[in-house]
């Protein structure tokens, strides 16, 4: 009876907070300002249209890019240098791997979901037609492409980033080149989620802060979904996925971090002598599996074994005539983060939230933050997991040292395990993963779970999920101080994201100043004295921030400065880092160093050789469409990343690659949500769009977008557009 009573009270709770089914019938997109819509429909498949509708009118040819890349047709439209990816897609394609797990699932209304999806994109082009800037290419979509663009990113920090090497692994004396991994930024995120306790008005409030590429294909896309009685959601979602993946309902809101745990394992092959393309476990051999990919007028026979693709690069991981590696990723053929996703938007609390991670088990490599109308705040790395022990770990280490796990594949018994209550095979159970509930505060800055509440640290989980009692970086010791000195109302959220702090400038700043005042003159690595009064004017000046504007002079060159400092032979800290002190150190630039001095002259030459002014404000070196953008490089020590390459070069490009994207501060309220947001690139990558740089003038003034939740705050808005799709 308790329970019925309970659960009574949900649903009662749920129609309260839901508008009433749509008038007239249909589905209804009203856009608010900055072109924001607002989906009103009686049912998946109607919530789905009118989002795919919204997304077509504003990025049409980035899904047609999207769409291209997935059918493995890039090189056509875009050149030769594409056939890699064109091999990649198309061998996952012939494995019609998306084609069996929607035989399996997802549930209905996911695929509801993005059914409508596909007829409210295809809908706009019919009345529209096809975009003249990429007529070409672009073409009516399918409910299959949206499904490889989820699983495209379900694997995107496992296997999409070896691409090249897996369609380049071929066995020994092919005319075929494995080339090397380049480093490339991944995603990151600040997630900070506020219980009672450290909010002046005692409820939740959630800061969510993903720094993604801002390549056109993996933009968020702000957006609100209802469907009266059943879903009412609000946030922003990867572009072509038709999900919020960040966002509040009207009791609970939450953001996702990049985690560390690691979603995919490598496994070193011995190989039977004199034939590379056999293996040996277990003293048995086994041929691998070969398999003929065509694309981009390219034909390769390409390699795997049950466990997964071979993989090569020309340095660690080469195949040999003895020895060849497989990628095993446990993000393969996982498209329930659509039923993730819709789960977590219909919690109705933090035990809501956890109880949709454990059932489903399906977020790729993320971390979930959340805060709930009570006051309780939740940190959960309830994901993805390879089944991978620290026993394991030990016993099979095949010894390849490439920050990866690699196993020793002649063994049948360092393959992955399970555990009872995993939801699929192979994985880690959600038992075996971190979360913690708290409430005062928790976050995550893309260091591992240890530290999410340095009060209550965590510990005891499997190291494939990361680390415990190591030097945390500059950037989660800026956000554990920023929230262990306030008493958070929604406003200072919002003032602490934007206030643009640089732990490592605040610590040393002042002594390298001084040192340098000290030291007109200082030695390069060569020994030649350098004339550093100009930066060190700049410096001294400087106030230490990432902010824009005149006073900026300086910020740029200090970035240089302090990558320079991490070369070999160099003591950057005065106090080291100690586990028993993990929030505060290391700290104190050591500006006496002789490697810190000589980093400072090299930094000086660096930007003469460059022909850049060593005093250059920020304002030149990081715009977006030519609006100044304020922020600065997380190993600064930096919050609000804003990630533009360290040093300077002749003729730099002043654009963006990668950084902070949408921003959501929001407090739970018992009598609803309060949020704001900024989507620094608007929510059109159409340079034509008036959506196109409105939300970066407004992000580059330090102003925010007031969300609009109830259907009296959406009716209310004065730039308020309504379009009805019958």
């Amino acid at each position: 009876m308790r329970r019925f009573i309970a659960l009574s009270l949900v649903v009662a709770g749920v129609l309260a907070t839901s508008p009433p089914a749509v008038a007239g019938g249909g589905t209804l997109i009203r856009r608010t300002s900055y072109g924001i819509p607002h989906v009103l429909a009686d049912d998946y498949r109607g919530a789905g249209q009118g989002l795919g509708y919204a997304f077509a009118q504003d990025n049409a040819c980035v899904m047609a890019e999207i769409v291209v890349t997935l059918a493995a047709e890039r090189s056509r439209w875009f050149g030769q240098e594409n056939e890699a990816s064109d091999l990649y897609y198309q061998r996952l394609n012939q494995s019609s791997v998306v084609e069996r797990q929607l035989a399996r699932g997802p549930s209905k209304q996911a695929k509801d979901l993005v059914r409508g999806y596909v007829a409210g994109f295809n809908r706009y082009l019919t009345e529209n037609g096809l975009p003249t800037a990429c007529a070409a290419y672009a073409r009516p979509i399918t409910e299959i492409d949206v499904w490889r663009r989820v699983h495209q990113v379900a694997g995107l920090t496992g296997s999409e980033g070896f691409q090249e090497q897996l369609v380049s692994a071929q066995p020994p004396g092919s005319a075929v080149t494995a080339p090397a991994r380049v480093a490339t930024e991944r995603p990151g995120s600040n997630g900070i989620a506020l219980g009672r306790d450290a909010t002046v008005p005692g409820t939740g409030m959630v800061l969510g802060n993903p720094h993604f590429d801002w390549d056109d294909t993996w933009r968020f896309y702000q957006h609100h979904l209802t469907i009266p009685g059943e879903l009412n959601v609000s946030g922003a979602g990867l572009y072509g996925v038709p999900v919020v993946n960040i966002g509040h309902n009207d009791r609970l809101g939450w953001t996702h971090t990049a985690s560390e745990a690691q979603t995919i394992t490598l496994s070193k092959l011995t190989l039977v002598p004199g034939d590379p393309t056999s293996y040996v476990v277990d003293g048995k051999a086994h041929r691998m599996i070969a398999e003929q990919v065509t694309a981009g007028g390219t034909t390769r026979t390409l390699y795997r074994t049950p466990d997964g693709p071979v993989v090569e690069d020309d340095r660690a991981l080469q195949w040999t005539d003895t020895s060849a590696f497989v990628l095993r990723d446990a993000n393969h053929g996982n498209l329930q983060v659509v039923d993730q996703w819709l789960a977590i938007a219909r919690a109705r609390s933090v035990s809501d939230l956890h109880k949709a991670l454990v059932r489903h088990q399906a977020l790729p490599w993320v971390n979930t933050l959340a805060s709930d109308a009570t006051g309780t705040a939740y940190f959960g790395d309830v994901q993805v997991v390879p089944h991978v022990t620290d026993e394991q770990r030990t016993r099979c280490d095949a010894d390849t040292p490439i920050g990866l796990v690699v196993l020793d594949g002649s063994r049948s018994d360092c393959g992955w395990g399970t555990d009872p209550d995993a939801v699929t095979p192979g994985r880690f159970g959600p038992g075996r993963l971190p979360h913690l509930i708290r409430r005062d505060h928790v976050s995550n800055m893309n260091d591992s779970a240890w530290l999410a509440n340095p009060a209550a640290p965590l510990t005891g989980y499997p190291s494939i999920v990361g680390d415990v009692g190591t030097e945390r970086s500059a950037r989660t010791r800026v956000g554990l101080d920023m929230i262990g000195t306030n008493d958070f109302t929604l406003s200072t959220l919002e003032s602490a994201m934007v206030g643009n702090r640089n732990l490592t400038a605040e610590q040393g700043r002042a002594a390298v100043v001084a040192m340098c005042q000290a030291n007109p003159s200082l030695p390069a690595n060569d020994g030649q004295l350098v004339d550093v009064r100009t930066a060190c004017a700049a410096l001294a000046a400087w106030p230490g921030t990432g902010d824009t504007g005149e006073w900026s002079r300086g910020a740029y060159f200090w970035r240089s400065f302090l990558t320079l400092t991490g070369r070999p032979g160099t003591s950057l800290w005065q106090v080291p880092f100690d586990p028993a002190d993990p929030v505060h150190t290391p700290r104190g630039i050591n500006a006496n160093d002789p490697g810190v001095q000589r980093a400072f002259a090299e930094a000086v030459r660096m930007f003469a050789a460059a022909g850049v002014a060593v005093d250059v404000p920020l304002d030149a070196v990081q715009q977006y469409e030519g609006i100044p953008i304020h922020g600065c490089r997380g190993p600064e020590g930096c919050f609000n990343v804003i990630s533009v390459p360290g040093p300077p070069r002749p003729d730099m490009d002043p654009g963006i690659p990668h950084g902070t994207s949408f921003v959501m501060a929001v407090e739970l309220t018992r009598n609803g949500p309060r949020m704001s947001s900024m989507l620094v690139y608007g929510q059109s990558a159409d340079p034509a769009s008036p959506h196109h740089t409105d939300q970066a003038r407004l992000y580059a003034k330090k102003q925010w977008v007031k969300g609009e939740f109830t259907e009296r705050e959406i009716a209310a808005n004065p730039d308020l557009s309504v379009r009805r799709l019958r």
